[in-house]
């Protein structure tokens, strides 16, 4: 996504650096325009930091790190945290940011790949009213929604948990309601086409059953985000003495299909959990 988001940033006119751990998308990114020039000399003329990785860890490894980036940003400028990582932390992030004179926007996203090379993301902020100011000009480049929240970092963090409860269980639900159609000789392309158009149906259900259909699990989303963030809404709920049954019943599915070597392919491939337990045949195998 983070490509994505940096090329809608060059669209829209910002001069843009990037970086990635792969030569070869840093590479791609400069073929279309990205900038030249050293990290700490890019960080120092930045009034604006997107921060798009998986995690906690990695946000801070980013960030506050040995050689992290909040310390080459100069005063007032904003950082833009996209991970999906829990409210509290969060906070932390923004407590630490604010002492280093930097603003920072809690700003989890929505919308996949394609959202994101589109420039049309679901943005759900929370911050200061001057850490959206700050922010303003990359958010109107990246997303067609932003969600104001609040003025408290986290709870950005706190939506964008709730999004990926559903999103989660759905995709789990994809998965067992395809295998159960599967189970009794119904043509998997049969059950997207008049699920889709029934009272059953669901975003993820439109979206990841054409991938069983196609037999195809090129990771638009890997398996392996799933134990991650429904670990993250399980977190948050025994916080709150909330049982939350199904986000464990979608996490054990997820789960079991990364330790049977699927964790990094597309997530609709947790259908294989149940495929292998019935000893069912999809679309693409072998």
């Amino acid at each position: 996504m983070g490509m994505g988001m940096a090329l809608s940033l060059l669209r829209a006119g910002h001069v843009v650096h990037g970086l990635d751990i792969s030569t070869e998308r840093m590479e791609a990114f400069r073929a279309e325009g990205g900038a030249e020039g050293s990290l700490a000399e890019a960080l120092a003329a930045s009034s604006i930091l997107v921060c798009v990785v998986l995690n906690a860890a990695q946000t801070r490894e980013v960030l506050f790190g040995e050689a992290g980036a909040a310390a080459h940003l100069p005063e007032g400028a904003a950082i833009i945290s996209c991970a999906t990582i829990a409210p509290s932390q969060a906070r932390v992030f923004a407590s630490e940011a604010s002492a280093k004179g930097l603003h920072y926007l809690d700003a989890p996203i929505s919308g996949g790949a394609v959202k994101a090379a589109q420039g049309a993301l679901s943005i759900m902020a929370s911050g200061t009213p001057e850490a959206f100011a700050a922010a303003q000009p990359a958010l109107d480049a990246m997303a067609a929604t932003v969600h104001p929240l609040g003025d408290e970092a986290g709870a950005g963090s706190a939506m964008k948990a709730v999004n990926q409860l559903l999103a989660g269980v759905h995709i789990a639900a994809m998965g067992e309601a395809m295998a159960l159609g599967v189970s009794q000789g119904l043509d998997p392309a049969r059950i997207v086409e008049v699920i889709s158009a029934s009272a059953g149906t669901s975003w993820m259900f439109e979206n990841r059953g054409p991938h069983v259909v196609e037999g195809d699990y090129t990771p638009r989303s890997a398996v392996n985000i799933w134990p991650k963030d429904l670990g993250i809404v399980g977190g948050i709920a025994g916080e709150a003495h909330l049982p939350v049954p199904m986000t464990e019943a979608a996490l054990s599915q997820f789960k079991a299909a990364a330790e049977a070597g699927d964790g990094l392919i597309d997530d609709a491939a947790v259908i294989k959990v149940y495929a292998r337990a019935a000893g069912l045949t999809l679309p693409g195998d072998d």
